[in-house]
C-alpha cells in the first residue's frame, strides 16, 4: 500500500545525511565531552562546532544557545527561568492558542498566584495586537507568543510584538518549534529574548532541542547540577543529537527555497483540488500568512477521527490537531479560540507537508480524500 506522510508538524523523517552524522558518536566517538582524556576531546569539539553552525542558522550568538532534550523542555525553561528572575512581577501574557508546552506551565503558575492574560485571536487565527497593548502593565514579567501555530500554520507578527515588548522592557519568549526549517527564523532580526526549537520538526532526531537566551536577558536556570551548558542546563550532552540538529539546520538551509516555493505550491494544490471536489470544505487560516507546509481543512458533516481512520486505511497519514493531544479526542482549543463550534472543530483535519512531499503524493491525496469524504457522507445519510 502506498504511504503518503502528511503529518510533518507532528514529527519529520530524519534526513539521510542527518542520520549519518549521528553514527560516529554512538561508536568510535562515544566519549563524554566533559572528560579530560582524548576520548572526550572529539565530542567536545563536535558540540562546539555544532553550536556555531546552529548560531549562524538562527541568527544568534553561539554562547546564547542552551541545548535541551526537546522543545517542551525549552519552553518550560524559558517560562520558569524568566518568572524566577522577575520575582517581584506576577503577570504573564500569552495567547489562547499556544501549544500545551507553553499553556500548561503557565497554568501551573496561574494556580500559584500569577495573573495571566490569554490574548484572543480572530476567526482566521490572527492575534489581535490591540489586546496586547491593553494587557501590558507594570507588573508584566513575561510575554510568550508562538511563531506559528502548530494546527493552522498561521504566523504571528513577532517583530511587531517584540517592538512592543522591548519598549516596555518585558522579556519576550517565542516558541519557534513550528517555524524553524520552514521559513527563515533569525533571532537577531525578530528582536526576541528567548526562543525554543526542536530538531525533530525539521528532519532531525527526536530527543534534542534548544533554548536560545539573548545575552543580557534576566533569566534563571531551572535545573541544578554540573557545569554543562555554562551551568544553565546540567547533564551530559546528547552529543549525537546535537551534531544531528546542526546537520538538520544545514539540510533545512539547503531546502529553504524549496519550502518557500515548491512545498507552498503543493500545499495550495492540495487545498485547491480538494475544494474543487468537496465544495463546502473550509480552510482554517486560509488567506493568512502561514508557514508553507500547513493546511487545516474542515469537512462539514464528517467526524475528523472517522476520516483519519479511513485515510490511514489507504496510507494517508494526517492528524486532527496537535500530536500531543492525539488519543484525547477532545475539541481543539486552537479552533475553539478561533470561534469554531464543537461540530465545526470536530470535522477538521491538519495536513502538513515537507520538502520530501511529491506531486505524486498530492495527486494521490486529491483523489482519495474526496472519495472517502463522499463515502462517509453517504453512509451517514443512509444511517
Amino acid at each position: 500500500m502506498r504511504t503518503v506522510y502528511l503529518d510533518n508538524n507532528a514529527t519529520t523523517p530524519v534526513a539521510p545525511a542527518v542520520f549519518e552524522s549521528m553514527r560516529p558518536f554512538y561508536t568510535e566517538h562515544f566519549g563524554n565531552p566533559s572528560s579530560g582524556h582524548h576520548l572526550g576531546d572529539f565530542p567536545a569539539e563536535a558540540v562546539r562546532t555544532a553550536r556555531e553552525r546552529l548560531a549562524k542558522f538562527l541568527g544568534c550568538l553561539a554562547t546564547e544557545i542552551i541545548f535541551t532534550s526537546c522543545g517542551t523542555e525549552a519552553d518550560n525553561m524559558a517560562i520558569r527561568g524568566i518568572v524566577d528572575a522577575e520575582r517581584k512581577k506576577k503577570h504573564i501574557i500569552t495567547t489562547q492558542i499556544e501549544h500545551s508546552a507553553v499553556l500548561n506551565p503557565i497554568k501551573r503558575l496561574e494556580s500559584q498566584g500569577y495573573r495571566v492574560t490569554y490574548l484572543p485571536v480572530d476567526r482566521a487565527g490572527r492575534l489581535e495586537m490591540n489586546s496586547l497593548h491593553e494587557a501590558i502593565t507594570d507588573d508584566t514579567a513575561l510575554i510568550s507568543v508562538m511563531f506559528a501555530n502548530n494546527e493552522t500554520g498561521v504566523m504571528h507578527p513577532i517583530q511587531r510584538i517584540a517592538e512592543v515588548a522591548n519598549k516596555r522592557d518585558i522579556p519576550l519568549h517565542v516558541d519557534a518549534v513550528q517555524g524553524v526549517g520552514k521559513v527563515p527564523v533569525k533571532m537577531d532580526e525578530l528582536g526576541v529574548d528567548l526562543m525554543s526549537i526542536s530538531a525533530h520538526k525539521f528532519h532531525g532526531p527526536k530527543g534534542v532541542g534548544a533554548l536560545i537566551v539573548r545575552k543580557g536577558t534576566r533569566w534563571t536556570p531551572m535545573l541544578l547540577g554540573g557545569s554543562q551548558e555554562r551551568g544553565r542546563r546540567p547533564g551530559t550532552e546528547n552529543v549525537a543529537g546535537i551534531v544531528a540538529m546542526a546537520a538538520a539546520c544545514d539540510y533545512a538551509d539547503s531546502h529553504m527555497a524549496r519550502y518557500q516555493n515548491e512545498v507552498r505550491r503543493l500545499r495550495d494544490r492540495l487545498e485547491y483540488e480538494i475544494a474543487e471536489a468537496v465544495p463546502d470544505v473550509f480552510i482554517n487560516g486560509g488567506g493568512c500568512e502561514r508557514i508553507p507546509n500547513t493546511s487545516n481543512m474542515g469537512f462539514p458533516g464528517i467526524d475528523a477521527h472517522a476520516l483519519l481512520v479511513r485515510l490511514d486505511e489507504v496510507g494517508i497519514c494526517a492528524s486532527a490537531g496537535s500530536a500531543c493531544h492525539s488519543g484525547a479526542f477532545e475539541p481543539s482549543h486552537v479552533l475553539a479560540a478561533m470561534g469554531l463550534t464543537p461540530d465545526q472543530a470536530g470535522c477538521c483535519i491538519r495536513f502538513s507537508l515537507s520538502a520530501m512531499t511529491t506531486d505524486e503524493d498530492i495527486a494521490y491525496c486529491a483523489n482519495q480524500i474526496p472519495r472517502i469524504v463522499h463515502h462517509l457522507r453517504r453512509n451517514f445519510i443512509s444511517a
